[in-house]
């Protein structure tokens, strides 16, 4: 990855106090950082032609490829690599539909709705449920092509997010991964089964950060936690536990420690590097 176009992407968007309000970039800058690949042009698109380039996409990407790429990315924290797991397990869900509007929130003035929000029924019915929206109009690559560099992405239940990550996973040549990520993954599943059963994805956060080689942030880890509970590997066996009113957790809400880690899931996508290791 190119350090100087990496730098042009990361100061359109962050600054030493967190997101910048002008998010310009120098035209020289960008037409830099543009021919390295790590800035765009906006993209217009229809939910129809999105869904159907997901699937054409997440065909042409393996299983191995993502395992591969998400174990490699925890002893040398590229963290796109990381992310694209997380979108190929939620384009595997994707069958080819068309657009079907459904209410999804309104906003209020006095009382009043003024405006109705909208997606599509058939991406929100998946795991999880999806954001689809009937077409996309100049949408910002760049500032999702940032989050997943700077986090391992922040929005993988958004229809824009999996095709834009897919598109730039596939373009990758993913080393294998060494002796260390296979150390890390092991420490994180052994970090998950020490859990106390009523431990949340946050208490878990803050163990990980003692596995040794993970050099990490907070959302780091969060993100970590996020795609092992979006590729099932961190899996409640309850959906109707209480949570927090307010939480920054999409696929590990309902996880408690007693869930440990699903064996199917980590076989499925881990065991060829696992070996002989109790899974």
């Amino acid at each position: 990855m190119d350090k100087k176009a990496k730098g042009i992407l990361f100061k359109t968007y962050w600054s030493s106090s967190g997101w910048k309000d002008d998010k310009t970039t120098a035209l020289s800058d960008f037409a830099y950082a543009k021919e390295k690949g790590l800035m765009f042009d906006p993209l217009s698109i229809s939910h129809d032609d999105c869904v159907n380039r997901i699937i054409d996409i997440v065909n042409a990407i393996t299983l191995d490829q993502v395992s591969k790429a998400f174990l490699s990315s925890l002893s040398t924290r590229r963290l796109d690599w990381r992310s694209g797991i997380g979108s190929y397990n939620i384009a595997k869900l994707f069958t080819p539909h068309k657009y079907t509007p459904v209410e999804s929130g309104h906003s209020y003035k006095d009382g009043k709705v003024v405006h109705t929000s909208y997606t599509c029924k058939v991406c929100q019915n998946l795991n999880y449920g999806v954001v689809g929206h009937e077409c996309y109009i100049n949408e910002d690559l760049n500032v999702l092509n940032f989050e997943r560099i700077n986090w391992g992405g922040v929005r993988h239940g958004n229809l824009i997010y999996t095709l834009f990550d897919l598109e730039q996973f596939a373009k990758e040549c993913i080393p294998e991964p060494t002796e260390t990520d296979i150390e890390i993954l092991k420490s994180i599943l052994s970090t998950i089964a020490s859990c106390n059963p009523g431990d949340s994805p946050s208490l878990l956060r803050d163990k990980l950060n003692d596995v040794p080689d993970l050099k990490s942030s907070k959302d780091e880890r969060s993100i970590i936690i996020e795609i092992l509970a979006c590729i099932e590997v961190l899996k409640p066996m309850f959906y109707d536990r209480r949570t927090a009113s307010k939480n920054d957790w999409t696929y590990a809400e309902f996880w408690r420690g007693e869930d440990g880690y699903n064996t199917e899931s980590v076989g499925k996508y881990f065991g060829k590097y696992l070996g002989k290791w109790q899974i």
